[in-house]
């Protein structure tokens, strides 16, 4: 039997990318209609917006990567009928109203889902106490 090195321990998400048809476009739904912000761009090929500690980058199809993969960004806001109000408001087509996922024993976990231009899925999430 041999010993194998220990595990590498990943501490967090530091980006996350999503590849897009238009950046330009995607970037003013992100900014505009989302409300993420914007860090910078690097040419007309990418973008790169700020969601908490977390980075997105925001990409044109190269290779394999295709707009509307099958990633799904779930974005955690306090209070999801205001997130969603709000964003119903800029413009953003959900595909259905917040609604309880479940009943945990210290908060209930809601979600609406939504799309972005390219279609790819994405969730408002909320841990109501």
């Amino acid at each position: 039997m041999t010993a194998t090195a220990p595990a590498p321990t990943i501490t967090d998400i530091g980006q996350i990318a999503i590849t897009v048809s238009d950046v330009g476009k995607a970037k003013e739904f992100y900014v505009e209609k989302l409300g993420l912000t914007p860090l910078f761009d690097a040419g007309p090929q990418l973008a790169f917006l700020q969601c908490g500690a977390v980075r997105i980058m925001l990409s044109a199809p190269e290779g394999e990567f295709k707009p509307g993969g099958g990633t799904i960004l779930y974005f955690r806001v306090a209070d999801i009928e205001a997130a969603y109000s709000q964003m119903k408001a800029r413009g953003v087509a959900f595909v259905n109203e917040p609604h309880l996922i479940a009943r945990m024993p210290d908060h209930e976990l809601w979600m609406a889902f939504l799309r972005d231009p390219d279609g790819n899925a994405l969730q408002l999430m909320c841990e109501k106490r």
